[in-house]
């Protein structure tokens, strides 16, 4: 029996759109066995993490082995490989050993590149090594959009033959239980406009200031989800402003109800390599006014309203549009939820595992 190893750090980390993809896949990779469509008598998955666990899966058949001393970074460089030695490493999250050949790696985009200054300088180089030394040394890279392949080709320059697309899935939001209370948790009492992002300056929450006066003349209030890391992300800041109510991180429940109960979801990224939050509000009935730039136009389809982030006043634009007409807002509902059940874990998952043993 051959056994495939999976790279479980990211069991130890916050969840974000990265640990949401390896989560969601892991679980559906499990639910294949389970109903037979992967042969769990030839071939046997195995997660491999440090100690310093935060998220814990129920699974059946894929099995979960804490080895190792270390954590962090210094665990997957020197501990890991030595763990995975016998079988093919599977790494879902930007990262892997450097100097490990049977792997296959999913890189989610190429954001170090493209926004180096996005990032402190530590975090940008090491990333840089080690995106381009994976592309040349995996037996495939996985990524989730065709904007991302074109990325990863032109700046690692990755054989376009050795990279494949696979979209991430959108029902695990329908799996979750909107949290009662939510809004009088976070002292919401008025309609809003949620955003939801980590505090990267390409994420380009600036807008959302800039457009502030016309989001107050349509007598809303804008709400964002998402926490700055400061050891990633170089000094940048939303400064605190009437009108706006940044709650942080919430829970996966929290988060549910939050789109529920928005009267729109705001996306002003300059760059996305997939743009889950997006999907997940159009999955939720949520009309979406999005930004133009990166995967997001490729994921959203003709189910958003589109801006060019650069230009506020476009975005301010399409807001009092959406609001001013109650049937585009009913209609965009309507074909938001439409667009986001073609997106599914399953698909994600046969995808992925068809790529896996290609390589064993």
């Amino acid at each position: 029996m051959n056994t495939i190893y999976i790279n479980a750090r990211f069991l130890t980390q916050t969840v974000t759109g990265v640990q949401r993809y390896a989560i969601e896949l892991v679980k559906e990779i499990d639910n294949l066995i389970d109903a037979g469509e992967v042969d769990g008598t030839k071939v046997e998955f195995c997660l491999l993490s440090p100690a310093n666990v935060v998220t814990h899966l129920e699974l059946k058949h894929i099995r979960h082995r804490i080895v190792g001393r270390l954590k962090g970074h210094v665990w997957e460089q020197l501990e890991l490989p030595f763990y995975a030695k016998k079988g093919l490493l599977i790494n879902l999250c930007n990262t892997g050993p450097a100097f490990k050949r049977n792997q296959v790696v999913t890189i989610h985009d190429a954001s170090v590149f493209s926004y180096p200054k996005a990032f402190s300088f530590a975090f940008r180089s090491w990333y840089q090594f080690l995106t381009v030394r994976l592309g040349k040394i995996s037996k495939k890279v996985i990524t989730v959009s065709n904007f991302s392949k074109g990325e990863l080709i032109q700046h690692c320059k990755i054989a376009a033959q050795k990279v494949s697309v696979t979209h991430l899935g959108i029902d695990h939001i329908h799996h979750r239980q909107a949290a009662q209370g939510t809004l009088e948790k976070y002292g919401i009492n008025s309609p809003y406009v949620l955003a939801v992002s980590t505090m990267n300056p390409y994420k380009n929450f600036k807008l959302i200031l800039e457009i502030l006066p016309q989001v107050k003349a349509q007598n809303l209030s804008v709400v964002i989800v998402g926490s700055k890391n400061s050891k990633v992300f170089s000094n940048h800041a939303v400064n605190d402003s009437e009108g706006v109510n940044w709650v942080g991180y919430v829970t996966d429940e929290e988060l549910k109800a939050l789109y529920e109960h928005a009267t729109g979801f705001i996306f002003p990224s300059l760059y996305e390599g997939f743009g889950l939050p997006p999907l997940e509000a159009m999955a939720l009935g949520c009309p979406v006014i999005v930004s133009s730039r990166g995967s997001i136009p490729e994921v959203c389809g003709e189910a958003g309203l589109y801006f060019d982030p650069h230009h506020p006043q476009e975005a301010a634009s399409r807001l009092v549009e959406m609001m001013s007409d109650p049937e585009l807002g009913q209609r965009m509902s309507i074909q938001g939820k439409e667009h986001s059940a073609f997106f599914s874990w399953n698909k994600c998952a046969k995808d992925t595992v068809n790529i896996i043993m290609s390589t064993v």
